[in-house]
Protein backbone atom coordinates (compact mmCIF):
# COMPACT_ATOMS: atom_id res chain seq x y z
CA UNK A 1 0.00 0.00 0.00
CA UNK A 2 1.46 3.36 -0.68
CA UNK A 3 2.58 5.33 2.28
CA UNK A 4 0.43 8.71 1.66
CA UNK A 5 -3.13 5.73 1.18
CA UNK A 6 -1.52 3.35 4.73
CA UNK A 7 -4.37 4.20 7.91
CA UNK A 8 -2.89 6.93 10.28
CA UNK A 9 -1.22 5.05 13.46
CA UNK A 10 -3.23 4.99 16.31
CA UNK A 11 -2.92 7.93 18.92
CA UNK A 12 -1.26 6.14 22.14
CA UNK A 13 -3.14 6.91 25.25
CA UNK A 14 -1.50 9.35 27.12
CA UNK A 15 -0.96 9.20 31.13
CA UNK A 16 -4.26 10.62 32.64
CA UNK A 17 -4.86 13.52 34.93
CA UNK A 18 -5.43 11.74 38.23
CA UNK A 19 -6.00 15.10 39.96
CA UNK A 20 -9.29 16.42 38.47
CA UNK A 21 -12.56 15.08 40.18
CA UNK A 22 -15.64 14.64 38.19
CA UNK A 23 -18.08 17.09 37.20
CA UNK A 24 -20.26 18.35 39.17
CA UNK A 25 -23.87 17.12 38.64
CA UNK A 26 -26.44 19.43 36.83
CA UNK A 27 -28.96 18.97 39.88
CA UNK A 28 -26.24 20.28 41.80
CA UNK A 29 -25.67 23.69 39.32
CA UNK A 30 -29.21 24.44 39.30
CA UNK A 31 -29.54 24.19 43.42
CA UNK A 32 -26.28 26.02 43.58
CA UNK A 33 -27.48 29.14 41.14
CA UNK A 34 -30.92 29.26 43.31
CA UNK A 35 -28.68 29.74 46.47
CA UNK A 36 -26.84 32.36 44.51
CA UNK A 37 -29.89 34.23 43.74
CA UNK A 38 -31.60 34.15 47.38
CA UNK A 39 -28.25 34.58 48.71
CA UNK A 40 -29.56 32.22 51.78
CA UNK A 41 -26.12 30.37 52.62
CA UNK A 42 -26.94 29.85 56.48
CA UNK A 43 -28.41 26.75 57.30
CA UNK A 44 -30.17 27.92 60.09
CA UNK A 45 -32.34 30.56 58.04
CA UNK A 46 -35.04 28.81 56.44
CA UNK A 47 -37.82 27.75 59.00
CA UNK A 48 -36.98 24.03 57.65
CA UNK A 49 -35.96 21.72 54.86
CA UNK A 50 -32.64 24.04 54.20
CA UNK A 51 -30.29 22.19 51.91
CA UNK A 52 -28.20 21.17 54.70
CA UNK A 53 -30.97 19.70 56.70
CA UNK A 54 -31.92 17.81 53.43
CA UNK A 55 -28.24 16.55 53.17
CA UNK A 56 -28.34 15.45 56.42
CA UNK A 57 -31.54 13.36 56.22
CA UNK A 58 -30.43 11.61 52.98
CA UNK A 59 -27.05 11.01 54.31
CA UNK A 60 -28.71 9.17 57.28
CA UNK A 61 -31.19 7.35 55.37
CA UNK A 62 -28.48 6.53 52.81
CA UNK A 63 -26.42 4.68 56.09
CA UNK A 64 -29.14 3.33 57.78
CA UNK A 65 -27.94 5.75 60.74
CA UNK A 66 -30.94 7.41 63.03
CA UNK A 67 -28.71 10.88 62.81
CA UNK A 68 -26.62 12.79 60.80
CA UNK A 69 -24.93 16.22 61.19
CA UNK A 70 -23.27 18.03 58.81
CA UNK A 71 -19.88 19.84 59.57
CA UNK A 72 -17.16 21.80 58.14
CA UNK A 73 -14.62 18.62 57.54
CA UNK A 74 -13.97 15.34 59.06
CA UNK A 75 -11.41 16.99 61.30
CA UNK A 76 -14.40 18.63 62.55
CA UNK A 77 -16.39 15.74 62.86
CA UNK A 78 -13.80 13.48 64.89
CA UNK A 79 -13.00 16.61 67.21
CA UNK A 80 -17.12 16.96 67.84
CA UNK A 81 -17.57 13.19 68.17
CA UNK A 82 -14.85 13.28 71.06
CA UNK A 83 -16.59 16.52 72.75
CA UNK A 84 -20.05 14.58 72.39
CA UNK A 85 -18.95 11.41 73.90
CA UNK A 86 -18.33 13.53 77.10
CA UNK A 87 -13.93 12.63 77.13
CA UNK A 88 -12.57 14.15 79.97
CA UNK A 89 -9.13 16.44 79.31
CA UNK A 90 -6.37 14.29 78.99
CA UNK A 91 -8.04 10.80 78.02
CA UNK A 92 -6.05 8.68 76.12
CA UNK A 93 -7.75 7.83 72.59
CA UNK A 94 -5.94 4.93 70.64
CA UNK A 95 -5.28 5.62 66.76
CA UNK A 96 -3.50 3.76 64.23
CA UNK A 97 0.04 5.08 63.52
CA UNK A 98 -0.87 5.20 60.14
CA UNK A 99 -3.64 8.26 59.08
CA UNK A 100 -3.64 11.56 58.17
CA UNK A 101 -1.86 14.28 60.51
CA UNK A 102 -5.34 15.52 61.10
CA UNK A 103 -6.32 12.61 62.92
CA UNK A 104 -3.87 13.10 65.91
CA UNK A 105 -4.34 16.84 65.51
CA UNK A 106 -8.22 16.56 65.87
CA UNK A 107 -7.62 14.32 69.51
CA UNK A 108 -5.23 16.85 70.85
CA UNK A 109 -7.47 19.75 69.55
CA UNK A 110 -10.36 18.04 71.63
CA UNK A 111 -8.15 17.90 74.89
CA UNK A 112 -7.34 14.21 74.91
CA UNK A 113 -3.87 12.96 74.66
CA UNK A 114 -3.34 10.13 71.13
CA UNK A 115 -1.58 6.68 71.66
CA UNK A 116 -0.38 5.47 68.61
CA UNK A 117 -0.82 2.24 67.88
CA UNK A 118 1.36 -0.19 65.10
CA UNK A 119 0.03 -0.98 61.64
CA UNK A 120 1.45 -3.93 59.98
CA UNK A 121 2.60 -4.36 56.34
CA UNK A 122 -0.84 -5.02 54.98
CA UNK A 123 -1.83 -1.59 56.34
CA UNK A 124 -4.19 -2.51 58.61
CA UNK A 125 -3.69 -2.46 62.62
CA UNK A 126 -1.58 -4.57 64.40
CA UNK A 127 -3.63 -6.58 66.56
CA UNK A 128 -1.35 -7.49 69.12
CA UNK A 129 0.41 -4.16 69.78
CA UNK A 130 -3.83 -2.51 69.79
CA UNK A 131 -4.29 -5.29 72.68
CA UNK A 132 -1.11 -4.36 74.56
CA UNK A 133 -1.67 -0.87 74.01
CA UNK A 134 -5.45 -1.10 75.19
CA UNK A 135 -4.89 -0.57 78.95
CA UNK A 136 -7.50 0.20 81.73
CA UNK A 137 -6.71 3.98 80.94
CA UNK A 138 -8.16 3.98 77.21
CA UNK A 139 -10.93 6.06 77.07
CA UNK A 140 -11.70 5.65 73.58
CA UNK A 141 -10.79 4.03 70.36
CA UNK A 142 -11.01 6.59 67.27
CA UNK A 143 -10.29 3.71 64.38
CA UNK A 144 -8.79 5.70 60.92
CA UNK A 145 -9.47 3.51 58.14
CA UNK A 146 -7.13 5.07 56.61
CA UNK A 147 -6.97 4.94 52.73
CA UNK A 148 -10.25 2.61 52.64
CA UNK A 149 -8.37 -0.10 54.22
CA UNK A 150 -10.90 -2.03 57.33
CA UNK A 151 -8.37 -3.43 60.25
CA UNK A 152 -10.07 -6.04 62.48
CA UNK A 153 -13.39 -4.67 63.27
CA UNK A 154 -14.71 -7.90 64.85
CA UNK A 155 -11.84 -8.03 67.28
CA UNK A 156 -11.52 -4.33 67.62
CA UNK A 157 -15.26 -3.67 68.54
CA UNK A 158 -15.16 -7.19 70.99
CA UNK A 159 -12.30 -5.95 72.90
CA UNK A 160 -14.07 -1.98 73.06
CA UNK A 161 -17.58 -3.32 73.88
CA UNK A 162 -16.01 -5.86 76.45
CA UNK A 163 -15.06 -2.46 78.37
CA UNK A 164 -17.20 -0.28 77.67
CA UNK A 165 -15.63 2.11 75.63
CA UNK A 166 -16.46 3.79 72.85
CA UNK A 167 -14.99 3.69 68.86
CA UNK A 168 -15.05 6.82 66.78
CA UNK A 169 -14.30 5.78 62.96
CA UNK A 170 -12.79 7.87 60.76
CA UNK A 171 -14.21 6.96 57.24
CA UNK A 172 -13.08 9.83 55.63
CA UNK A 173 -11.64 6.89 52.95
CA UNK A 174 -14.49 4.68 53.22
CA UNK A 175 -17.45 5.45 52.25
CA UNK A 176 -18.97 2.59 50.25
CA UNK A 177 -17.07 0.10 52.34
CA UNK A 178 -18.49 -3.05 53.68
CA UNK A 179 -17.96 -5.09 56.59
CA UNK A 180 -19.47 -8.38 56.74
CA UNK A 181 -21.88 -6.21 54.48
CA UNK A 182 -22.36 -3.69 56.97
CA UNK A 183 -21.37 0.09 55.95
CA UNK A 184 -18.33 1.37 57.60
CA UNK A 185 -18.56 4.20 60.02
CA UNK A 186 -22.30 2.56 61.11
CA UNK A 187 -20.20 -0.22 63.16
CA UNK A 188 -18.91 1.92 66.26
CA UNK A 189 -20.74 4.95 68.43
CA UNK A 190 -20.30 7.58 65.71
CA UNK A 191 -18.80 7.76 62.40
CA UNK A 192 -16.93 10.34 60.77
CA UNK A 193 -17.08 11.11 56.70
CA UNK A 194 -15.14 13.65 54.72
CA UNK A 195 -16.51 15.74 51.31
CA UNK A 196 -12.96 17.11 50.40
CA UNK A 197 -12.41 17.17 47.07
CA UNK A 198 -10.26 13.61 46.96
CA UNK A 199 -13.02 11.82 48.15
CA UNK A 200 -15.95 9.90 46.26
CA UNK A 201 -18.26 12.74 47.37
CA UNK A 202 -16.73 16.08 46.58
CA UNK A 203 -17.36 19.48 47.94
CA UNK A 204 -14.14 21.23 47.99
CA UNK A 205 -14.40 21.01 51.66
CA UNK A 206 -17.27 19.29 54.18
CA UNK A 207 -18.04 16.45 56.62
CA UNK A 208 -20.49 14.60 57.93
CA UNK A 209 -20.72 12.69 61.18
CA UNK A 210 -23.70 9.60 61.79
CA UNK A 211 -24.55 8.16 65.08
CA UNK A 212 -27.79 5.86 66.73
CA UNK A 213 -26.76 7.59 70.08
CA UNK A 214 -29.61 10.51 70.77
CA UNK A 215 -27.13 11.60 73.62
CA UNK A 216 -24.11 12.43 71.35
CA UNK A 217 -26.24 13.87 68.33
CA UNK A 218 -27.82 16.26 70.59
CA UNK A 219 -24.70 17.09 72.16
CA UNK A 220 -22.77 17.19 69.03
CA UNK A 221 -25.34 19.42 67.16
CA UNK A 222 -25.42 22.01 70.51
CA UNK A 223 -21.86 22.07 69.85
CA UNK A 224 -21.60 22.49 65.81
CA UNK A 225 -23.31 25.77 66.58
CA UNK A 226 -26.44 25.39 66.69
CA UNK A 227 -26.77 28.08 68.78
CA UNK A 228 -30.24 29.62 70.36
CA UNK A 229 -33.45 27.64 69.64
CA UNK A 230 -31.84 26.50 65.85
CA UNK A 231 -31.20 23.19 67.50
CA UNK A 232 -35.24 22.71 66.85
CA UNK A 233 -34.41 23.02 63.16
CA UNK A 234 -33.05 18.85 63.42
CA UNK A 235 -35.99 17.35 63.96
CA UNK A 236 -34.46 15.99 67.47
CA UNK A 237 -35.95 15.04 70.39
CA UNK A 238 -36.37 18.51 71.92
CA UNK A 239 -36.31 18.23 75.45
CA UNK A 240 -32.99 15.84 75.13
CA UNK A 241 -31.36 18.75 73.06
CA UNK A 242 -32.87 21.23 75.10
CA UNK A 243 -31.03 19.88 78.27
CA UNK A 244 -27.77 20.98 76.79
CA UNK A 245 -28.32 24.54 75.52
CA UNK A 246 -26.52 27.01 77.25
CA UNK A 247 -24.01 24.08 78.59
CA UNK A 248 -22.02 23.49 76.28
CA UNK A 249 -19.87 25.75 74.18
CA UNK A 250 -20.70 26.54 70.47
CA UNK A 251 -17.87 25.59 68.46
CA UNK A 252 -19.32 26.80 65.32
CA UNK A 253 -18.37 23.60 62.67
CA UNK A 254 -21.31 23.97 60.90
CA UNK A 255 -21.61 23.27 57.18
CA UNK A 256 -23.58 26.00 54.81
CA UNK A 257 -25.79 25.55 52.06
CA UNK A 258 -23.61 26.14 49.44
CA UNK A 259 -21.60 23.50 50.16
CA UNK A 260 -24.58 20.70 50.88
CA UNK A 261 -26.38 21.94 47.37
CA UNK A 262 -22.78 20.64 46.05
CA UNK A 263 -22.97 17.15 47.86
CA UNK A 264 -26.61 16.36 47.69
CA UNK A 265 -27.36 15.54 44.31
CA UNK A 266 -24.04 13.03 44.08
CA UNK A 267 -25.23 10.54 46.55
CA UNK A 268 -27.40 8.83 43.75
CA UNK A 269 -23.75 9.12 41.62
CA UNK A 270 -22.04 6.92 44.69
CA UNK A 271 -22.93 3.65 43.76
CA UNK A 272 -21.71 3.97 40.25
CA UNK A 273 -18.45 5.63 41.94
CA UNK A 274 -18.20 2.96 44.37
CA UNK A 275 -18.57 0.10 41.71
CA UNK A 276 -16.09 1.69 38.99
CA UNK A 277 -13.64 2.39 41.86
CA UNK A 278 -13.44 -0.93 42.86
CA UNK A 279 -13.26 -2.45 39.28
CA UNK A 280 -10.07 0.59 38.36
CA UNK A 281 -8.77 -0.54 41.78
CA UNK A 282 -8.55 -4.43 41.20
CA UNK A 283 -7.51 -4.55 37.39
CA UNK A 284 -4.26 -2.50 38.15
CA UNK A 285 -3.71 -4.34 41.11
CA UNK A 286 -3.88 -7.87 39.65
CA UNK A 287 -1.71 -6.39 37.03
CA UNK A 288 0.50 -4.95 39.46
CA UNK A 289 0.43 -8.82 41.27
CA UNK A 290 2.44 -10.50 38.71
CA UNK A 291 5.86 -8.18 39.41
CA UNK A 292 8.41 -9.63 41.26
CA UNK A 293 8.86 -6.12 42.84
CA UNK A 294 5.02 -5.00 43.61
CA UNK A 295 2.04 -6.16 45.70
CA UNK A 296 -1.02 -5.06 46.63
CA UNK A 297 -2.03 -6.35 50.06
CA UNK A 298 -5.26 -8.40 49.72
CA UNK A 299 -8.44 -6.77 51.70
CA UNK A 300 -9.51 -9.28 55.06
CA UNK A 301 -12.57 -11.69 54.69
CA UNK A 302 -15.42 -9.55 55.70
CA UNK A 303 -14.22 -6.36 53.61
CA UNK A 304 -15.92 -5.52 50.63
CA UNK A 305 -13.84 -2.07 49.64
CA UNK A 306 -14.78 1.17 47.73
CA UNK A 307 -11.42 2.62 46.53
CA UNK A 308 -10.72 5.69 45.32
CA UNK A 309 -7.03 5.37 45.60
CA UNK A 310 -4.56 2.30 45.14
CA UNK A 311 -1.71 1.38 47.52
CA UNK A 312 0.89 -1.21 46.92
CA UNK A 313 3.96 -2.30 48.27
CA UNK A 314 8.08 -2.87 47.07
CA UNK A 315 9.51 -5.97 47.79
CA UNK A 316 13.03 -6.00 47.97
CA UNK A 317 14.10 -2.19 47.30
CA UNK A 318 16.35 -0.44 49.04
CA UNK A 319 15.68 3.18 49.76
CA UNK A 320 17.52 4.85 47.01
CA UNK A 321 15.58 2.19 44.55
CA UNK A 322 12.37 3.27 45.73
CA UNK A 323 13.68 6.79 44.96
CA UNK A 324 14.76 5.40 41.34
CA UNK A 325 11.12 4.24 41.06
CA UNK A 326 9.36 7.37 41.85
CA UNK A 327 11.43 8.88 39.35
CA UNK A 328 10.63 6.24 36.61
CA UNK A 329 7.24 6.16 37.15
CA UNK A 330 7.20 10.21 37.38
CA UNK A 331 8.71 9.98 33.50
CA UNK A 332 6.28 8.06 32.21
CA UNK A 333 3.84 10.54 33.39
CA UNK A 334 2.68 8.49 36.68
CA UNK A 335 2.94 9.90 39.86
CA UNK A 336 3.99 7.72 42.76
CA UNK A 337 4.72 8.36 46.36
CA UNK A 338 6.38 6.40 49.14
CA UNK A 339 4.79 7.47 52.35
CA UNK A 340 7.75 7.74 53.92
CA UNK A 341 10.54 9.11 52.10
CA UNK A 342 7.85 11.98 50.84
CA UNK A 343 9.57 14.97 52.43
CA UNK A 344 7.06 15.95 55.41
CA UNK A 345 4.55 13.73 54.40
CA UNK A 346 1.46 14.47 56.29
CA UNK A 347 1.02 10.31 56.93
CA UNK A 348 4.39 9.44 58.45
CA UNK A 349 4.23 9.90 62.38
CA UNK A 350 7.33 10.85 62.90
CA UNK A 351 6.19 13.92 61.14
CA UNK A 352 3.87 14.92 63.55
CA UNK A 353 6.06 16.40 65.86
CA UNK A 354 3.54 18.67 67.37
CA UNK A 355 2.78 15.40 69.30
CA UNK A 356 6.38 16.12 71.29
CA UNK A 357 8.64 12.87 71.38
CA UNK A 358 7.27 9.53 70.17
CA UNK A 359 8.10 5.94 70.59
CA UNK A 360 9.52 4.44 67.98
CA UNK A 361 6.84 2.51 65.88
CA UNK A 362 9.32 -0.12 63.84
CA UNK A 363 6.18 -2.17 62.17
CA UNK A 364 4.64 1.24 61.35
CA UNK A 365 7.92 2.54 60.02
CA UNK A 366 9.51 -0.15 57.97
CA UNK A 367 5.76 -0.21 56.36
CA UNK A 368 5.81 3.37 55.60
CA UNK A 369 9.46 3.48 53.97
CA UNK A 370 8.04 0.56 51.22
CA UNK A 371 4.01 1.33 50.66
CA UNK A 372 3.59 3.30 47.39
CA UNK A 373 0.27 5.49 47.22
CA UNK A 374 -1.21 6.50 43.56
CA UNK A 375 -4.52 7.88 42.88
CA UNK A 376 -6.99 6.12 40.81
CA UNK A 377 -10.35 8.13 40.43
CA UNK A 378 -13.19 6.21 39.42
CA UNK A 379 -13.26 7.72 36.12
CA UNK A 380 -11.08 6.48 34.55
CA UNK A 381 -11.04 4.43 31.55
CA UNK A 382 -9.53 0.60 30.94
CA UNK A 383 -7.16 2.08 28.65
CA UNK A 384 -5.73 4.70 31.29
CA UNK A 385 -5.47 2.27 33.81
CA UNK A 386 -3.45 0.09 31.59
CA UNK A 387 -1.30 2.91 30.80
CA UNK A 388 -0.94 3.68 34.75
CA UNK A 389 -0.02 -0.20 35.05
CA UNK A 390 2.40 -0.33 32.69
CA UNK A 391 4.10 2.88 33.86
CA UNK A 392 4.56 1.17 37.17
CA UNK A 393 5.55 -2.33 36.22
CA UNK A 394 8.31 -0.55 33.65
CA UNK A 395 9.65 1.40 36.29
CA UNK A 396 10.15 -1.54 38.38
CA UNK A 397 11.56 -3.30 35.66
CA UNK A 398 14.14 -0.58 35.14
CA UNK A 399 15.14 -0.23 38.82
CA UNK A 400 15.60 -4.10 39.48
CA UNK A 401 15.80 -6.13 35.99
Amino acid sequence: MPEDLAPPAAAPVLAPNVYDAEPIPEAARAAVEALLSSGDLFRYTAASDSPVALLERDFAEMMGAKYALAVASCSAALFLSMKALGLPRGAKVLIPAFTFAAVPSAVIHADCEPVLVEVGANYRIDMEDFAAKFTGDIACVLISHMRGHTSDMDAILEMAEARGVPVIEDAAHSLGTLWHGKKIGTLGKVGCFSFQSYKLLNAGEGGMLVTDDEEVIARAVIMSGAYEHNWAKHGLVAEIVAEWQNRLPLYNTRLNNLSAAIVRPQLAELPRRVRDGLRNHDYVAERLNRSPWLAVPPCLAPETRAPDSLQFTLKGMSADQARAFMAAAKARGVSVQVFGLSEDNARAFWNWRFLGALQDLPKTRAMLMSACDTRLPARLTLPELDVIAEALLAAAEDVMA
